[in-house]
């Protein structure tokens, strides 16, 4: 067991939610839209003072990538803040939500990367473990 108050407890890889220095997928809550930091198959984080639900129920949230409509709406649960970011991981996820976020990191994957790889592979990427 790790001691380390910076132990990691997301088991799926996180991928950044940031391109060339600009957000582009965004927490919706009412009517105001903060940038999240990362985005995985378990869940999200938020700069700390992304203003969410710090208690330990489960908070309602919409996921949005910019310039699309397409959202994913569900439940959240907010983990830990640890350096001036906040870890939320999924409780539950509306419809085809689940694999509306697995398209969007592997299109993720596939525009991050610096040599030319496949839909399998960056699927296998999105599917693998953590490598934090």
């Amino acid at each position: 067991m790790n001691s380390s108050p910076l132990f990691e407890r997301r088991t799926r890889q996180r991928f950044p939610a940031v391109r060339d220095g600009k957000p582009y997928v965004w927490l919706l809550l009412g009517n105001e839209r903060w940038p999240l930091n990362d985005l995985s198959l378990d869940g999200f984080s938020v700069p700390a003072d992304t203003p969410i639900p710090t208690t330990d129920e489960p908070f309602d949230f919409a996921l949005r990538l910019s310039d699309s409509p397409d959202k994913v709406r569900g439940q959240a649960q907010v983990m830990n803040t640890v350096g001036g970011v906040t870890g939320c991981r999924f409780v539950s996820v509306e419809d085809d939500g689940e694999a509306r976020v697995f398209e969007w990191l592997t299109v993720i994957v596939i525009c991050a990367a610096k040599l030319r790889i496949t839909a399998k592979e960056a699927e296998a990427i999105v599917k693998g473990p953590s490598l934090i």
